[in-house]
């Protein structure tokens, strides 16, 4: 209704702005003038009707008196305000009126229609409209239901696949089906599938490798303990708790080697406290040298760096301690684990040499895999140790090299980020 509103105020302003600009032509009767701007109103095609001839017009001289009109017009002025719109009531019938003065000429033109006319042509106009509404809105409600429902048709079979699959199938989905703004999120399940399945075959693989490595010291223990418990002299139960000493040290570092494994693995936040890297070092020496005592090996360390670099505390920690442990194991008895320290562009170098055998080169691609044994790997190993390592320093964003000692042995550096 407002936009037919202000189409019909517009006309009724060009009419009254074109009977003022005819007033200048002294030729034309001012009669045939006013009757002239009852033509003047068309409706820019909202509605055909007979809008045009339904408007009036009065010419006032400014001295109030009434010069000419059309015959539509009515007795009474149509308005006292001297321009602009305004909203009359004359003779119990409200108009809408337009006027426009002349000072050039002394005229006051005043042009209007009834509103009766305007809510005719409004009740036209809405029904024009809603007529053709009504047949085509229930007609784009099903199209757009129909569109709605085929473009969520793949979704809906993915998620009925989806609820009919067992547990652990955890296989791709098929993306191919889905439109082009769904298959992103197909993917992004696809690849949760993809992680998923990686942690569950971890997970399987540890449970069972934990079972069994641990189920032989744990026999080996019990063992000993019964030949302990019947040994005919002391020096057989001795050699019997001597036995039983070096199971539940195999167990126990097995079982420190499992529980940082998993806190590697999981989500959980690890304490981010930093330290000293020297000072971390030291304290790993510091730990470790009862072990290496049992071996009469020796734990030397050489700190080259020449600033204090600091780093995360656990998690250097971790990587330092099982190198140093894999060295102290492969050493020969009265041999040496010598660790230095030096700094390169931002990065600390950790070097662990050891006497042992060595790595073979063929080996080093996969030495760092879970539960790997090399070839020359001394019996009571769990093959942790550097898959431990690894993780540590995926956290850490460093990395880690081997290389063949020109003295013999191995030389194992960790390369880390500090600060």
């Amino acid at each position: 209704r407002g936009k037919v509103e202000r189409v019909l105020d517009a006309r009724l302003a060009e009419a009254g702005q074109m009977v003022s600009s005819l007033l200048s032509d002294q030729r034309i009767d001012l009669n045939t003038i006013a009757v002239a701007a009852t033509g003047a109103a068309k409706t820019d095609g909202i509605l055909e009707t007979d809008y045009s001839h339904k408007l009036s017009c009065q010419i006032w001289s400014l001295n109030g008196a009434l010069v000419g009109s059309s015959g539509s017009a009515p007795q009474g002025k149509l308005t006292d305000r001297d321009t602009g719109f305004s909203t009359n009531v004359i003779d119990g019938e409200k108009w809408r009126v337009y006027s426009v003065v002349n000072e050039a000429l002394g005229m006051r033109i005043m042009v209007g229609d009834s509103y009766k006319v305007r809510d005719r042509l409004v009740e036209d106009v809405t029904r024009g409209l809603a007529l053709p509404a009504l047949l085509v809105l229930p007609i784009m409600a099903v199209l757009i239901l129909v569109s709605v429902q085929r473009g969520l048709a793949p979704l809906e079979r993915l998620a009925s696949a989806l609820s009919q699959r067992p547990a652990e199938d955890l296989s791709p989905v098929s993306v191919a089906p889905l439109p082009r703004e769904i298959k992103p999120m197909g993917d992004a399940l696809n690849g949760l599938f993809s992680r998923v399945t990686v942690m569950r075959d971890r997970e399987k693989s540890f449970t069972s490798f934990a079972a069994h490595e641990l189920k032989t010291p744990l026999a080996a223990i019990k063992t000993q303990a019964q030949v302990a418990a019947m040994a005919p002299d002391k020096d057989t139960r001795l050699r019997a708790l001597d036995q039983i000493q070096h199971g539940v040290g195999r167990a126990d570092r097995m079982v420190r080697q499992l529980l940082a494994l998993a806190s590697l693995d999981s989500d959980d936040a690890l304490d981010e406290s930093k330290g000293q890297v020297a000072k971390i070092i030291q304290a790993v020496a510091s730990d470790l040298a009862r072990t290496a005592a049992e071996k009469q090996v020796a734990i030397g360390f050489t700190d080259h760096s020449e600033a204090v670099m600091r780093t995360h505390a656990v998690l250097l920690s971790v990587a330092v301690r099982n190198v140093v442990e894999n060295a102290i194991h492969a050493s020969p008895v009265g041999a040496s684990v010598d660790i230095s320290l030096t700094n390169e562009s931002g990065r600390c170098h950790i070097s662990v040499h050891d006497m042992g055998p060595g790595i073979p080169a063929e080996e080093i691609p996969r030495i760092s895999a879970r539960f790997y044994r090399g070839k020359g790997a001394k019996e009571g190993g769990s093959g942790l140790g550097l898959s431990i390592v690894a993780a540590a320093l995926e956290r850490l964003g460093g990395d880690i090299s081997f290389q063949r000692h020109p003295e013999g042995g191995e030389t194992v550096t960790l390369m880390i980020p500090v600060g």
